[in-house]
């Protein structure tokens, strides 16, 4: 089971073709600070139907769009 497995089941049950969530809010999802071993697990989220977009460090969020 991935650490994210959590988010990437949020993302599932939420359906929407693209959004965004903060930092924090993945951070409530998953219960700790989101970190750059993220990029090494964005890839499990097309298994639930989503890919990682963008990510912004600046604006501390993350774009999740549905395949």
């Amino acid at each position: 089971m991935s650490k994210y497995e959590s988010l990437w089941q949020y993302l599932q049950k939420d359906g929407r073709d693209t959004f965004q969530l903060t930092f924090e809010e993945i951070k409530a999802i998953i219960g700790f600070d989101i970190d750059h071993s993220f990029l090494n697990y964005k890839k499990e989220a097309k298994e639930y139907g989503y890919e990682v977009g963008k990510i912004s460090l600046k604006e501390k969020h993350i774009t999740f769009n549905k395949l």
